[in-house]
This record gives structure tokens, C-alpha cells and sequence, in this order.
């Protein structure tokens, strides 16, 4: 890899510019130097470099998340899918955020994947830049509803371990996704500024709490024989009766939980030094959490103890502490600081999303544009934005009520999504690489690893995306059907629509020139 020398400031990095109708986008042949890109008005920035590296890694938190969704791996494909599953997760996840990375050295922007895409695009440049809008903005407005789902998950679990009268309902679930909304809610609109500490909280948190458990599930679990982690296949469980599918099905554990590495882009405008400060913390994110993900999975496959009572339960975590420990204390306690984790990932992806729901609304991306691309004068906030973020998730959590799996279907849709917006900004700047000439790199560029890191990324984001839209277990009905696939079909047709209808008018094709 290399390090580009590059003198930089706080403000002076890239212009933007929104075209009039027509203009057509795209990197400027010469790459000549064209002016200075300052934060959009409104918007201020503040977020320093600890922050902005926590900020990522906090909203992936992929041990934490893995320990709370293992049981689906478990069921399908069982320990040796866990275990490599979360090797050949980690290394796709580093592969996307590096190329990312190297995207946001190039062009820091809010809009990120959009925008790349519309600059770098071959052709059609206009429709591909709101078609990647679509599916990006869709992308992170389903991944806000995946902390709720978890929460609401422990709550119920925690409930049902300490009072074995209580029998969930579907609507309590759905009702505590909304409850566990209002506070990270409220946090976005007035305690933006407490960012930096709030962060900085979190990562020490998401640290400590990952030695205590994993040196609790060592001092207190018995070991596992090492054929039981390595050579496990369970298969038989789900009804696929398919070593290959029941595999890949048990993947989605490990992908959901290392995706999301470009979250801190949506901060873009926010960040101080934008253009080292966010590729360092996408790198970050990626391999840190990848890292921290292998080694606790490794550990608790080896120390948990027999499933046999709780493998069917909402939380087998809760059960597996309260099996080694024998204390029903200490395992609430555990699961409790577990779900503040979640808390604080729950505040960074508000922010997050309602930046970048602002900014493509402020591009004529959305019906309705005007309205949610206002910004408060006062907070110097898109609160429009971010209310629309919080009744996308409402809507969202409302599937509960229909089915009693939906849980599983929340995870798959944002896994879904997510590697679907990645995958064109990557092939549009592979093409570029490979096809010429490149766009001028920022400070952090691959080099000569740049084309397979690129080609590797791809390969397996094709890869898990096939899986995505799988029901977990045959036979299929609708309650255990997986509605990942139809929610985001549903997503690209109403980019379609938009394009036909109004958006090729509309769309102001966002276009950089680089210095």
C-alpha cells in the first residue's frame, strides 16, 4: 500500500457541485485542481480523530453482534460454519473496506457510494448514481432497525429468564423496537456535541467488555474437543438437508456482523482532517472488528459448554453464562452491559443515516426532496431526515406483529442491502483501474494489491449475496419466510419508478472534480 504525500487542512479537500439538468458527470480528464469543498451549510465540523475511528467500530460491534445471533449458524451449518465462516468474513469485510477507503481518500463525501458511483460509472452516469442513492439510502434505513431488533430481543430474552410465567407477545416486541428508539433518538437532536465523549465511552466499553467475556467463558466453560469446532456440520436441522446450503445459510451470522464498515462516510462533513481521518477509521473498523469477531467465536465455540437446552431459546448466550457460572446474576448483569453496546451503535447509525438521507435529498435523490433536505438552524441538524429515518424503523418493526421470525429476515435485509450498494462504487473503480486512467488517489492508495483486493471484494460480495434471501428452514410459510429479497426489490423498483416518473429530470447529477 501506499501513502500518497498530501498536505491537508481542515476544510480544503474536494469541490462538489450540483449540475444543472443535463450536465454530465465525471472525473475531470486533466484532474485539475478546481476550488475547495467546505461543509455544507448548516453543518459544522467537530468530530475529532478518536471519535471518528470509534464511531465505526462501534456501529459494527461485531463480537457483541455475533454473540447474539450465533444460534442461526448454529442451526445451520453449526460450529465449523461459525468458525470458518468468520474467517472468510473477516477477510471479505477487510477487502471491502479497504477498497472503500481508498474511495474516500479519492472523495470524502457524505454521499459516498452514490456519488462514486455517478463519477465513475462508464456510462449512464445520471441513472446510476440514483439508482446507487436508492439503494444505499434503503440499505442504511433498514440497517437502523437491526440494533432495535437486537435490543428488543435481550429484552424479551432477559424477561422470560427471569420470570418463566412471561410469554412474549409479537406486539411487545415490536412495541420495545419503539420504546428502545426514543432515547439515541432525543441524543441525535440535542446532544450532538457530546459526540466525541459519548464515542470515546463506547470504545473503551466495546474493549473492556470483550476481555471480560471472553475471559470469563475460559476461567468458567468446559472445553470443547477440537473435532466439535473444526468439524461440526450441522445440516440437518433447517430442512435444507445440504451440507453447501446449510453452510451458506450459516454465513449470514458472520457477514451481518462485519458489515457496515462505511458508516462513518455519512459523517463526512462533520469530520475534522476528512481525508486521512476516515479511510484510517474505515480500515479500522474493518480489520479490528474482524479480528475481535474470529477470536471470540473461536472461544466460545471452545468453552460453551452443551447447548442442548438452549439452542432453541430467543438468547442461547444468556443461557451458555448462566450454565458455566451458575449464577443467574452475573449473567444478567453481562447481557445487560451487552446490550448498552448496542445503545451507543444505536445513536451512531441515526447520525449516520439522517446525514445521508439529507444530503441525497439535497440532490433531488427523493420525493419530497426540499423537505427532508432542510436543516435546522439552531441544532444545525437534517432533523426532517432524521425523522424519517425513525418512522422507517417504526414501519419496520412492525413486521413482528406479522411474523415471529422476522427477527431473522431484519438481519438478512440489512446484510442484503448493504453488499448490493458496495458492489458497483467497487466495480466502477476496478473498470477504471483496469480500463484507465485512473482518478488522481488521496493520500491512502492500495497500489499494485489495489486490482485484487477490488476483485476478491466482489467475488464475495456476490457470494453472500446469493444467500440473503433464503428462508432459514423448509418447509417455507409465512412464518418463517424471509422477506429480505421482496422489501428490497421493492426498494429498486421505487427507484425505478423515480427515475421514469420524475428522478432523470430532477436528479442533480452530483459531480467532482478533484485536485
Amino acid at each position: 500500500m501506499e501513502t500518497n504525500n498530501y498536505k491537508e487542512t481542515n476544510d480544503l479537500d474536494v469541490v462538489e457541485r450540483g449540475s444543472s439538468q443535463g450536465e454530465k458527470a465525471g472525473v475531470s480528464p486533466s484532474g485539475a485542481p478546481s476550488g475547495e469543498r467546505r461543509p455544507a451549510a448548516g453543518l459544522e465540523r467537530y468530530i475529532n480523530l478518536a471519535a471518528v475511528v470509534n464511531f465505526g467500530v462501534i456501529i459494527l460491534a461485531s463480537w457483541e453482534s455475533l454473540a447474539v445471533t450465533f444460534q442461526f449458524a448454529l442451526n445451520n451449518g453449526g460450529p465449523a460454519s461459525i468458525f470458518y465462516g468468520s474467517i472468510l468474513a473477516g477477510f471479505g469485510a477487510c477487502a471491502i473496506g479497504f477498497s472503500l477507503a481508498e474511495l474516500a481518500s479519492i472523495d470524502p463525501t457524505v454521499g459516498a457510494q452514490y456519488r462514486w458511483s455517478a463519477n465513475l460509472a462508464p456510462a449512464a452516469p445520471r441513472f446510476w448514481g440514483l439508482l446507487q442513492g436508492w439503494v444505499t439510502v434503503g440499505a442504511w434505513c433498514f440497517a437502523c432497525s437491526g440494533p432495535p431488533s437486537i435490543l428488543a430481543n435481550m429484552i424479551t430474552s432477559l424477561a422470560i429468564f427471569n420470570n418463566e410465567n412471561y410469554v412474549p407477545e409479537r406486539w411487545h416486541t415490536s412495541l420495545i423496537m419503539i420504546a428502545v428508539m426514543i432515547v439515541p433518538f432525543c441524543f441525535n437532536l440535542w446532544f450532538r456535541k457530546l459526540l466525541d465523549a459519548f464515542e470515546m465511552t463506547g470504545g473503551i466499553l466495546h474493549i473492556g467488555l470483550f476481555i471480560v467475556f471472553v475471559v470469563v467463558l475460559i476461567v468458567f466453560g468446559p472445553r470443547s474437543d477440537p473435532d466439535f469446532v473444526f468439524k461440526t456440520l450441522i445440516w440437518e436441522n433447517s430442512g435444507w438437508n445440504n451440507k453447501g446450503v446449510s453452510w451458506g445459510l450459516g454465513l449470514l451470522s458472520m457477514t451481518f456482523s462485519v458489515t457496515g464498515a462505511d458508516s462513518v462516510l455519512h459523517m463526512c462533513d462533520e469530520v475534522k482532517k476528512v481525508r486521512t481521518r476516515v479511510p484510517r477509521s474505515i480500515i479500522l473498523t474493518c480489520t479490528v472488528n474482524s479480528v475481535m469477531m474470529f477470536v471470540f467465536a473461536t472461544v466460545l465455540l471452545f468453552y460453551m459448554g452443551p447447548l442442548d437446552n438452549a439452542i432453541d431459546t430467543r438468547l442461547p448466550l444468556l443461557w451458555v453464562f448462566h450454565g458455566i457460572t451458575g449464577s443467574k446474576i452475573a449473567a444478567n448483569v453481562l447481557i445487560s452491559f451487552l446490550a448498552v453496546i448496542f445503545f451507543f451503535a444505536l445513536f451512531n447509525i441515526f447520525a449516520s443515516v439522517s446525514r445521508l438521507v439529507w444530503v441525497f435529498a439535497r440532490d433531488n435523490g427523493l420525493p419530497f426532496s426540499s423537505f427532508f433536505a432542510y436543516v435546522h438552524p439552531t441544532l444545525k441538524l437534517p432533523v426532517n431526515a432524521l425523522l424519517l429515518v425513525g418512522s422507517i424503523v417504526t414501519c419496520l418493526s412492525l413486521i413482528y406483529i406479522a411474523s415471529d421470525t422476522a427477527f431473522n429476515a431484519l438481519i438478512s435485509l440489512q446484510a442484503l442491502a448493504l453488499h448490493v450498494s458496495y458492489f458497483f462504487p467497487i466495480l466502477f473503480i476496478l473498470l477504471r483501474k483496469v480500463r484507465g486512467p485512473p482518478p488522481p488517489y488521496g493520500p491512502f492508495k492500495m497500489g499494485a494489491i489495489g486490482v485484487p483486493v477490488n476483485v476478491f471484494a466482489l467475488c464475495y460480495i456476490v457470494y453472500v449475496v446469493v444467500w440473503m434471501p433464503f428462508p432459514q428452514s423448509l418447509p417455507v410459510t409465512k412464518d418463517n419466510m424471509n422477506y429480505a429479497g421482496v422489501i428490497f426489490g421493492a426498494v429498486v423498483l421505487g427507484a425505478l419508478g423515480h427515475w421514469f416518473i420524475r428522478g432523470r429530470k430532477t436528479f442533480k447529477m452530483p459531480v467532482i472534480r478533484y485536485e
